[in-house]
């Protein structure tokens, strides 16, 4: 109770709260909102903004609704970032225990191997990882989550650096329980509040890697994302600059409210923070 008092007096906690239940809701409604599918065909191209005509957002080059867009491509982004998050925090909590919680030769081997996924930048290896999979968008979610894992095992692997010696887990010891037992049980529950508040960084890099790829024609064009809205976007970026204005605000707002909201957790949870 404590930590959710601290997180509700943070103004730019509640401010990023707000933004993301708005995203959300516009996720979760748009299909109420705009049942058509938002990739056909609604009007003529090229439409500006008109908040009391018929089309609030504007029509793209191929003359499909902005705003029908907008609101379907929510859903897509959100869901992406999360699952591909989920499959990062995954993977990285993984090794990252077991590595913290073992160390000497384990160890090394598995930081060896983090090292190796980091030595490229994120982009390069997901754009490697896209041609050879392809570039559906379960493949881009699962590829995204892939190359996401390593700052988070790390941040494991310090938080059970930090946990393994402690009295509980020579206590667990002691009574006999398994390493597997006191790894996921006893010792990994402790160090989740860093790592639940990591997962905001993770989200917000991994909605910006897929509008990378969509903005390169790398991503699922058959479905309705605001990725490949600014894509369409460039070729009329002179002329007609709201076709990839108006999502990249969304992406702005979206990556925005998930930063403000992992760092009012990150307050909240972290007891020296929420104790200034």
């Amino acid at each position: 109770m404590k930590a959710l008092k601290h997180f509700l007096t943070s103004p730019a906690a509640v401010l990023g709260l707000v933004l993301l239940v708005v995203i959300v809701g516009l996720a979760v409604f748009a299909d109420l909102l705009y049942p058509r599918d938002p990739l056909g065909l609604a009007g003529r191209p090229l439409q500006w903004p008109n908040p009391g005509g018929r089309f609030l957002l504007g029509t793209d080059a191929s003359g499909r609704d902005i705003a029908a867009q907008i609101a379907h491509g929510a859903r897509t982004t959100l869901l992406m970032g999360i699952v591909s998050t989920l499959i990062a925090i995954a993977i990285g909590i993984v090794i990252g225990a077991v590595a913290g919680f073992y160390g000497g030769l384990t160890d090394d081997v598995l930081m060896r191997l983090t090292e190796a996924f980091q030595t490229l930048p994120n982009f390069i290896l997901l754009l490697v990882l896209v041609v050879v999979v392809g570039s559906n968008m379960t493949a881009v979610t699962i590829a995204i989550g892939v190359v996401s894992w390593p700052a988070v095992a790390r941040l494991t692997r310090a938080e059970f650096l930090t946990l393994r010696n402690r009295e509980f887990v020579q206590a667990c010891r002691t009574l006999g329980l398994t390493n597997r037992w006191i790894i996921f049980r006893e010792v990994l529950p402790n160090a989740l509040a860093p790592i639940i508040v990591y997962g905001s960084v993770v989200m917000a890099t991994a909605i910006l890697l897929e509008s990378a790829l969509a903005f390169l024609d790398l991503s699922d064009p058959n479905i309705a994302s605001w990725g490949n809205l600014i894509g369409q976007g460039r070729k009329v970026l002179r002329s007609e600059w709201y076709v990839s204005a108006i999502p990249g605000v969304a992406i702005l707002l979206t990556i925005l409210s998930v930063s403000l909201v992992g760092q009012g957790l990150n307050d909240a949870l972290n007891p020296r923070l929420r104790n200034r």
